[in-house]
């Protein structure tokens, strides 16, 4: 029987290379692993479009895995961006150390979060971790989370 052996990547498609890889890779610090374009004639077929090209760009989590950025070129493309609410939205959670001051970065870039600032859990099983849904470029949700003091 089949099952689950592990985390690979969470995907994200971005309007604008450049402008997400100034979120992701300078504002929250991820590290480049992987940046090229991809072109087989495979992906047509898997993905089920006609698009010519894909940038494709993996930023290393810390602990396993990436987050994949990608980038369609030769098809129209359409914003997807929704609240954390509507059916179909999603959010990439990462662990972090200095939820503050990784805020204060991505604000100084220019973007925005879905709340003022770092907010501090104060119920249920996380109770003293904080949390910070920033947006990126193209309106994706990037959930910060600071575990609390003992669970580190």
């Amino acid at each position: 029987m089949g099952k689950v052996t592990g985390f690979f990547h969470g995907g994200i498609t971005v309007k604008d290379m450049e402008k997400s890889l100034d979120f992701y890779r300078d504002g929250l610090g991820l590290t480049v692993h992987i940046d090229r374009i991809l072109d087989g004639p495979y992906l047509n077929v898997v993905l089920g479009l006609t698009h010519k090209t894909i940038r494709v760009v993996y930023l290393d989590i810390p602990g396993g895995g990436y987050v994949e950025l990608l980038e369609y070129h030769g098809i129209e493309r359409l914003s997807a961006s929704s609240r954390p609410c509507d059916y179909g939205a999603g959010h990439l959670c990462l662990y972090v150390e200095g939820v503050d001051e990784i805020a204060e970065r991505i604000f100084a870039k220019g973007y925005r979060a879905r709340s003022e600032g770092c907010v501090d859990i104060n119920a249920g099983p996380n109770t003293g971790a904080r949390s910070i849904y920033l947006i990126d470029p193209d309106g994706y949700n990037i959930e910060l989370f600071q575990r609390p003091p003992t669970q580190k």
